[in-house]
């Protein structure tokens, strides 16, 4: 009877340390990653927010940024909403 609950139970296990290593580790890498970035933005940095708004940032506060997005033109954005930061040197 001990045999059968450890045969059941092993592909269960197995299923679940697959989903671990194939969906959740991954995703929770990525959150990490966006988590530092948005953390280090700095001004000067040419940014995309997540809604796809191209600029640079101007100034940066503790809950949000200030992206210059065009002359004259400055908008407040939560760090959140800063989708990536662009690397302008391998352009």
């Amino acid at each position: 009877m001990n045999g059968d609950m450890l045969g059941t139970l092993l592909p269960i296990v197995a299923m679940f340390a697959i989903m671990w290593f194939l969906l959740i580790r991954p995703a929770q890498k990525r959150q990490k990653q966006t988590k530092s970035m948005q953390e280090s933005l700095k001004r000067g940095d040419k940014v995309i927010t997540i809604g796809g708004i191209h600029g640079t940032i101007d100034a940066v506060d503790d809950s949000s940024v200030f992206l210059k997005v065009a002359e004259g033109m400055t908008m407040q954005f939560d760090r959140q909403a800063v989708g990536r930061v662009v690397d302008t040197s391998a352009i």
